[in-house]
Order: C-alpha cells, then structure tokens, then sequence
C-alpha cells in the first residue's frame, strides 16, 4: 500500500475553549454604571463615541499546549440615545513552519504501521520512501517525525543479511548495511556502504554525507575490482574526502592484494572522478637496459583540449644519452570526420663516445589518417593515409616491440581531395600528394602534387528517349587529364632541397571514342580510337663530345628547360561472346547438373610508329674517321612519362574466360532448390600475335584461376606457357618448342597461393569486424592481422580494453562440462617456379601459420610462426601468453626465432583506463646493430 502525507507532526494536541468570562464583566460594567451616574448627576456629559474592542489572539507555539486571550477595552461611556457598539478582531492563529517541504511517499510491502504515541512510521520488506531527489530502498525503514530523520536497514533472517540499503540522491548511488537520513539538515550517516563513480567501488566502513558536495569517509577501501565484497585487490586508506564526480582526496593509503598489504603506499593519494577527459601526468616506466644504462620511458603528459581533440606528449631518456619523442593526437567530428596524428623521432647512442664501436644516428616516422563520413558531403571528400620516414625506425626502434612492423618493406602515403560537379556531362577531379619508400633500397618516389580530372562520357547521336541502339548511336568520347611532379629521392636526402633538384613535371591529356554494337545477334563488338597528348617542361639533347670527361671523349646530355609536347594515337576493336554449356544429370544423382560458362574475346590493336619525334648523331670510331656508330634516340627520354613508341606494331589479342559451376543436392530437406557449388572460378588464357612482327610473333600464354576448395579457402594459381625452344646458351630462338623436340608449350613460371582464415565463430555464424584505423600494425604499413605476429602496444598493454560488460561475461562465465574451446587460424602457404633458362627450380616456397586458443575462460595462448621450404629454415617465430586476472591483465610475448627481432615482453597492469599508470612490465631487446 501507498501512503502520502504532509501532517508532519501526529501529536494529540489539547486545545482549551476559549471562556467568555461574564460574570467579571457584569461587575465591571454595574461599577461603571454607578460611577458614570454620578459624573452626568453633576455636569453636562460630552457626546463620546463608544467602543469595546475584544482582541482574541491566539498565538500557537512549537509545542501548541497553551493558549492565550487578551481583552483591550479603549473606552466604554454611555448615551441615553445611542447604543453600544461591540467590535470584535477576528482570531489570528500563527502556523510553525513545516521542516517537510515536499511529499513523502513511502510503501512496505508486508505492512506500513504508524506509531502515533511515538510519532514513528514502520515499512517492512521491499519497503522504499521518496522525498524530493532523494529515494531510499531497503527491508526495513523506520520515519521519526520527532527527529525528522529516516533509518533503514537489512533483514537479517537466520544470518543471511538481505535487502540492504540502497540510497540514491540524484545520480549517486550508494548500498550500504544501514544508513540515517535527517530531512531538515540533509546530512546522512552511512554504515559499511559500496557506491561506484566512475568505475571505481568505493567501500567504507563509516560515512557521512555532509551535503551534496561533500562526503567524509573511514576505513575505506578503493577497488575496480567488480567482486566488492572480496576484491582480487584495494587500495586502504583510514580518511578520505570524497567529492561525487570530482575527486577523492585521503591520507596514507596502501595497495592490498588478496587482503595482503603491500610496500606500495603513498602518504596521500588523490583520484580523479571526472565524467570527462582530464589532462594529467603520464606516469613514465622505468628499468635498466644493457648498451643504455637505466631509463624511464613513456612519460609525458595528456591534454584533454575538448571533446573533439586530444593531445598526448610522452618520452624516453636513457643514461647514456639516447632519447626518444612521440607525439600522439586524435580528433573527431560526429557525422563528419575522424583521424589521428602520430609522431615520433628518436635519438640513438651506442657505445660510449670516444672509444670504438661508438654511433650516433636520428630515426624518425609520420602518420597520419583522416577519414571523411560519407554523408557529411556527397560531392567532395577528403582523406589521408601517411606513414612516411627513416626506412630503418621500425627495425632500429628503441621503443618497438611490432614484428609485423618490422616486416614492412614499403612505406606508402597519400592525401587526396576530390570533387564531383553534378550535370550533364559530369566532371570529377582529384588532387593529391602521394608517396612511396622501399625500405629495403631507401628509394623514395613522390607525386607532389598529382592532379586527375575527367569528363563522363558524352553520346552526341544518342536519343532523347529510349536505349541506345546502333553503332551510331553508341558513338561516345570523354575527356581526362593527369598531371603530376613527381621526385625521385633517396632517405638521406628526404625533406632536403636537393630532392627537388631532379623533379619531373608533366601532364598528359587523353580523349578516347569508342562504340560497341552487336553482330549476328551473339557478338559484342567495340571499335575505339584514343588520342593522347602529352606536355612536359624538361627535355634532353644528346650528343658526342670528342673533349668531353677530360678528352676521353663521350656521350654528352644537356637537360634543356622549356615547353615541348608530342602527340600519340592509336586504334583497336574487340568481338566477343559468351556461351553457355548445361549437362543434366537428373535429380536423383547427388550431382544434378553441371553449367560451364565461357567467353570468348578477340582483339585487334594498331600502335602508328612516331619516329619523328627521334633524333640521331654517331659516334666515331677514331678520330680521323668521321662515320662510326648511329645512336638514335628523343629528346622526351627520362621524362615523365616516357618517349612515343618509334615501332610500328599491329597484334591480335586472344582470350579465354571459363567458369565451372554444379548444382548439387542440398542436405537440408527442408530446401526446395538445389545447392550451387563453384567448381572452378574464372581460369583464363590470354596470348597475342604481332602481324607486324620479324620474328617470335607470339607471345607467352598466360594463364590464372582460382579453385575453391571449402568456404573462404581458394586454390589460386597462375603461370606463363612459352611455345618457343632455347638454343643451347638458352637463349629463346624463332622456333616452335614441339619442332624442337619438346612439348607444346614450355613453363617458364608459375606460383601457387592459398590463404585460410577460419575461427570457432564461422560455425556459429557470429562475425566480428575489427577497425582498421585503431590497428598499429597496420597504421604501420602492415597486415591487419597477426599472420606475422600480434603487435605488442607497450604504450599502455591493453588486451581486454574493447569488450563489453556483455562480452566478458560470455567468455568468462562458461560451462566446464560443456565448454567450447573459442580459436582462430590464419594459413598462408605460396610456391613459385622458374624455368625460363631451362633452371627448373623452386625459387620460393613458404608456409605461414597463425593461431590462437583459448585454453580456458580467462587463458588464451598463440603462435605465428611458418617454415621456408627453399632455404630449409623457420621464420620469424612469436609465441603469446595473455591471461585475464579479472581486475588484472597479464600479458607475455616472446619472439625466439626471427632475422630481425628476437626479444620478449612481459605486462602485467590493470584494465580499468582510471589505474592504467599502475602497471609493470619488461623488455629485452635485440641489438639493433646486428
């Protein structure tokens, strides 16, 4: 039952009624009577006007126990011819102010009983009372009108403490054994209360809320643990200050781990509460590496600027003089943007300076990614993937434990704008800046900037209504330009002047007609005609200088600085078809029919020779003999984008597509189809015959498909098939191999790949999908996945950091008899073969294998490693340890094999973001200089 009441007090108060007192007022007035006749018996009486006011006031106090009457009479004369007139004030009676300013409501769900001799009210079992913001639940609650005060507590019924407490003003929230709450000052004296605020339990043996800004705190104990009443580990603090989503300020506190006290104590302590990102300190780690001497590393500090960006500085110093700085920020924009912003340089010191062996060498490396909402707008959009710097930082890091990173063998970047101008014809346009580094050769290309622009296709004869039809019809062109500056540098001199001493800048305009129609009702045929014209600022002149490279003599090459152009054509047309091939094999056999599709193509192309657009000189063979050798050659040589071809060349292009379907019974009875399976999944030849051509007129057959053997595990294959012989230097001769004695064609390559990615989760048809932009590995220029090993982010080792409440407690809380065992596998086997010289050989051939398992609720062990079969070695090896202590995580990966790292790297630290600073962990490193 529900109850509400605002009579806040109950007492039964005895009001007196209010007496007349008659009897003294007939005296009174017979004594005025007599005196007043004596005064008119001796003077003329003065006309007065008459009044008896009566004031009844009754004032009430606290208590209402008495009451008070007053009589005023101002005057009382009397006229023979006029009456008395009697005035009475009306009674005023003053109310106490009520302490309660709002309605209590209250409920119980045995009985609510109301004590009016104690002036107590009693709710019992799921009992609850609410006034203002304020609600308390308990099993038993007991409201005194004397004290104004509200007392709640558990039901203990044969030792079992149930139905505690719990007390929630506004957004805190508080569970406690019993708690006192006085309404007129709001202060509240809690007793053994749990409360969280910001992932972290508060648990206190005594507490009192002295307002809603302030609660005092003894004996308290501060965990992230979610087990309350026998955390994993707290830390112990005898006072403490606690200010809801502020803060927590208390004395000596000590760490406690299983309810064991630890050295680890601080004189004071102060934990931030804050909803929001704060800005703070960075708690660096710290140890002692062998070549470094000791160190601290990862330090720094975070700024919270908003909520849109962040900043993080952090460092590294080590004794000896190496140092290390990054730089790490985030942004975000809600439907429009997102990205981040990595950089980081280090200073590297081996040895000791003044004795051998000593180096001193700087790394650095750039990243950067912004990627744009779709939706935020339509027509233009913006991005960027950079990852640019030292080609030698991820296998030379100091503060670098990612073997897939240091794998990478390109580094590649790009920030692109484009825009789409809406119409008939539509235009689109692109700028951007592109990079590329090989890491191996410390090669770098960059297009700085590169524009592309284009024009969609225009029909000028097509209808106005309805398709098109005819080859007149079909006739369309479009328009697209590219133009770029690209520089060829090497690492040494990136971001130097000299880079741009050897830049090419050129633009190349295109505008290709083409039309298709039909033929005999079953060919598709397409002519086409593409003119291209291309611009450039640089050229070169050639020629012999008997003086020249101090009078040996030699070939000389001026770079010569201006506009020039040259203009190119060319022609093709194609026919093709596709046909189809159905084999029936009736329904009661298991395979029920069989489709083969084909199409056929043939392609004819014309390439014109542009040899005027070549120049000659000779080059003597002795001074006093002016004929010798004819050098030709174009000025447009090592420009941008080449010279025009000088041979005339006119090829037939043939091809071959084939795919190989079945249609299956289905093992689900419930089906009314058959099952489609693909057999063989576009297997392609393509070969070429030059008409133009003196000799080795046919090209190699090339050929590729791909086999699907089970879901998501292809057989993919490709080669090349040469129809001619060698002679005996196995040099390629104008001669067919099988007039030579051998077989039709002659392999000269081929390479097999298949790639296997599978886990537990395929069969219960859950996928997950990771984002690719928070992955370091790939960020860092490798593969999103750990076939090479899982990256070990020493920056704060979290592992369980992305799952939800939901998703740890369905790995966590399983059943051992029937438990199934979560596992991933990534396979990855590829074999070339070369015998274009008659070698016959085997050049690569490698295994890569991948896997993880869950040994247990909270064990999850794994290993990358592989095996190449051509130098009879295993590759780098990674061995992973990960173990979720509840409020813990433990992490351990060891790489014991590897060309370039072999080292390991132990964490152990807490999940929760508020503690990630508490934490320990150990490195060893291999030696960069090997």
């Amino acid at each position: 039952m529900s109850v509400s009441n605002t009579e806040p007090n109950l007492q039964n108060n005895r009001i007196g009624a209010l007496r007349t007192l008659k009897h003294y007022l007939t005296i009174f007035l017979t004594f005025l009577l007599t005196v007043g006749g004596f005064l008119y018996g001796q003077e003329i009486p003065v006309k007065t006007e008459t009044k008896i006011i009566i004031t009844d006031t009754l004032e009430k106090s606290p208590s209402l126990e008495t009451d008070t009457l007053s009589l005023n009479f101002k005057s009382f004369l009397t006229e023979t011819n006029e009456r008395v007139k009697d005035t009475v004030k009306s009674d005023t009676l003053i109310p106490v102010k009520e302490v309660l300013a709002d309605v209590v409501e209250y409920y119980g769900e045995d009985y609510v009983y109301l004590d009016r001799k104690e002036n107590k009210v009693y709710m019992y079992n799921k009992a609850y009372i609410i006034y203002e913001d304020m609600r308390i639940d308990a099993g038993l609650i007991i409201l005194d009108y004397n004290k104004n005060e509200v007392y709640a507590k558990g039901i203990d019924s044969a030792g079992d403490y149930r139905q505690r407490p719990v007390f929630i003003q506004g957004s805190n929230k508080v569970e406690p054994d019993s708690i006192r709450y006085n309404f007129n000052s709001k202060k509240a004296l809690v007793f053994n209360s749990r409360t969280e605020q910001n992932g972290f339990n508060v648990i206190s043996e005594v507490t009192k809320k002295v307002n809603d800004s302030v609660i005092y705190l003894r004996n308290v104990r501060f965990t992230t643990s979610k087990n309350i009443d026998d955390p994993e580990y707290y830390f112990y603090t005898r006072k403490a200050k606690f200010i809801p989503k502020k803060k927590i300020v208390t004395g000596l506190t000590n760490m406690y781990i299983a309810d064991v006290p630890t050295p680890v104590g601080l004189p004071f302590a102060y934990f931030p509460l804050t909803e929001d990102r704060t800005s703070g300190f960075i708690i660096p780690s710290f140890g002692e590496n062998n070549s470094r001497g000791f160190f601290f590393q990862n330090g720094g500090y975070y700024f919270a600027i908003s909520d849109y960006l962040d900043i993080s500085a952090m460092g590294d110093y080590y004794t000896n003089g190496s140092y290390a700085l990054r730089g790490e920020s985030s942004y975000v924009m809600r439907y429009k943007f997102r990205g981040n912003v990595s950089v980081r340089f280090e200073n590297l010191i081996d040895g000791e300076r003044g004795f051998p062996g000593f180096s001193q060498s700087s790394i650095y490396n750039i990243r950067w990614t912004h990627t744009q909402d779709a939706k935020s707008s339509p027509s233009s959009r913006f991005s960027a993937s950079v990852n640019l710097g030292s080609s030698k930082y991820f296998t030379e890091s100091i503060n670098q434990t990612n073997n897939a990173s240091a794998l990478v063998n390109t580094l590649s970047s790009s920030v692109s704008y484009s825009k789409t101008f809406e119409g008939d014809p539509q235009v689109n346009f692109t700028i951007a800046a592109t990079h590329s580094q090989n890491t191996q050769t410390q090669q770098i290309s960059m297009s700085l900037p590169n524009l592309n622009a284009s024009v969609s296709r225009i029909y000028p004869f097509a209808p106005k209504d309805g398709t098109k039809k005819g080859i007149i019809e079909n006739i369309n062109f479009q328009y697209n330009l590219t133009a770029e500056n690209r520089i060829q540098t090497t690492d040494s001199l990136f971001f130097k002047p000299e880079m741009f001493h050897n830049a090419q800048v050129g633009a190349q305009h295109s505008i290709p007609l083409t039309t298709n129609f039909k033929v005999l009702k079953y060919l598709s045929a397409s002519l086409g005609s593409n003119y291209r014209e291309t611009w450039m600022l640089k050229t070169t002149r050639q020629y012999y200088d008997e003086n020249a490279f101090n009078g040996r003599g030699g070939i000389v090459k001026d770079t010569i600085s201006g506009f020039d152009s040259y203009r190119t054509y060319n022609f093709s047309a194609s026919l093709g078809t596709t046909v189809y091939g159905l084999f029936n094999f009736g329904k009661d056999n298991k395979i029920q029919a069989l489709r083969h599709v084909m199409r056929p193509t043939v392609g004819y192309v014309v390439n014109p020779s542009f040899d005027r657009y070549y120049d000659e000189f000779r080059i003597p063979l002795t001074a006093e003999e002016a004929a010798g050798e004819l050098v030709q050659y174009s000025r447009f040589e090592n420009t941008l984008y080449g010279p025009p071809g000088k041979t005339y060349s006119s090829s037939i292009g043939l091809g071959l597509s084939n795919t190989l379907e079945a249609k299956v019974r289905n093992r689900d009875t419930t089906a009314t189809e058959p099952k489609k399976v693909i057999l063989l999944n576009n297997l392609n030849f393509s070969t070429a015959y030059n008409l133009a051509g003196d000799s080795l007129q046919w090209s190699d057959l090339r050929f590729s498909g791909s086999i699907p053997v089970v879901p998501k595990l292809d057989f993919n294959f490709s080669g090349s098939l040469d129809p001619y012989a060698l002679d005996n230097n196995n040099r390629k001769i104008d001669v067919f191999n099988i007039d030579n004695g051998g077989s039709l064609f002659r392999l000269t390559n081929a390479n097999v790949s298949i790639n296997y990615s599978f886990s537990s989760k395929d069969f219960d048809k859950r996928t997950t999908s990771k984002d690719r932009l928070e992955n370091e590995t790939f960020r860092n220029g490798g593969r999103p996945d750990d076939l090479f090993g899982e990256a070990a982010d020493i920056y704060d080792g979290q592992i369980y950091e992305d799952e939800s409440p939901e998703e740890e407690e369905a790995r966590t809380n399983v059943d051992w008899y029937n438990y199934s065992i979560p596992w991933d596998m990534r396979l990855a086997y590829t074999i070339t073969y070369a015998n274009d010289r008659r070698q016959s050989e085997i050049s690569s051939q490698s295994l890569m294998l991948s896997t993880n398992l869950t040994v247990a609720p909270r064990w999850t062990v794994g290993v990358s490693s592989g095996y190449d079969f051509k130098n009879k070695g295993v590759t780098l090896t990674q061995f992973r340890f990960q173990r979720d202590l509840e409020s813990w995580q433990m992490s351990f990966n060891w790489t014991p094999i590897g060309s370039i790292n072999t080292a390991w790297y132990f964490f152990i630290g807490i999940k929760s973001s508020m503690l990630s600073d508490i934490k320990y962990d150990k490195r060893r490193e291999s030696d960069k200089r090997l």
